[in-house]
C-alpha cells in the first residue's frame, strides 16, 4: 500500500486533448512529468510539415504524490485528469522508477528508429532480459526482440505503452537475471 506523501509516478488520462496543457501547469508548479511525442507529417496549406506530437493523445506521466494529483484534479478547471486504473483492484496505477526512467531514456529521445507500440503489439513473454551497455541509453534495461527485422531493446509500461529503441548490435547488450528488475 502506498503513502499519499509519496513521490511516484502515475500515469494520468486527460481528456478534450489537453495533455500539453496540463504538462506546462505541471512544469509552473515543478511537478515532474513526461509525455513521450513523436515526429510525424503533417500537411497545411498543401505543405507537409514534421510537428513534434504526442503518441498517445490524453496520457501524460506525473511525478508527485496521490495528495498533490487529487488537489490539482479538485479544482474545477482541471477536472479532465484521472487516474489509469488497475482494472481488478481499481487502484491507480503506479509505475515503478527504474521502469519509468528506462522508458523516458528512450521515449524521450523522438528519434525515427524509435518505435512505440500498444500493450497488444508486443508478446513481452518471449526475450531475455538484458540491460545495454553502451551508447545514449547504456543501462537501460528491458526484453530484447526481433522487431521488423532489427534487434531491439523493449522496454514496456504493463497495459499502457511500449517502447523500443533502434536497433542495437548484440554485443551492446547483456543478459540480467530477472530478479535484478
Amino acid at each position: 500500500m502506498t503513502k499519499r506523501n509519496e513521490t511516484l509516478w502515475y500515469p494520468i488520462r486527460v481528456t478534450y486533448s489537453q495533455e500539453m496543457k496540463i504538462k506546462e501547469l505541471m512544469t509552473a508548479q515543478e511537478i515532474e512529468s513526461f509525455i513521450p511525442m513523436e515526429y510525424r507529417e503533417k500537411e497545411r496549406n498543401g505543405r507537409k510539415m514534421r510537428q513534434l506530437v504526442p503518441v498517445i493523445h490524453n496520457l501524460i506521466f506525473i511525478h508527485t504524490c496521490k495528495r498533490k494529483i487529487d488537489e490539482i484534479k479538485a479544482e474545477n478547471m482541471y477536472s479532465c485528469i484521472r487516474y489509469l486504473t488497475n482494472p481488478t483492484t481499481n487502484t491507480p496505477i503506479i509505475v515503478p522508477e527504474k521502469q519509468m526512467t528506462d522508458f523516458i531514456a528512450v521515449a524521450g529521445t523522438p528519434d525515427e528508429q524509435i518505435m512505440f507500440l500498444g500493450p497488444t503489439e508486443v508478446n513481452l513473454q518471449k526475450g531475455d532480459r538484458v540491460r545495454i551497455t553502451g551508447g545514449i541509453w547504456e543501462g537501460v534495461e528491458g526484453t530484447f526482440l526481433r522487431i521488423k527485422r532489427g534487434l531491439r531493446v523493449v522496454i514496456a509500461i504493463d497495459g499502457i505503452m511500449t517502447v523500443a529503441t533502434a536497433s542495437l548490435h548484440p554485443s551492446l547488450v547483456e543478459k540480467i537475471n530477472d530478479n535484478n528488475y
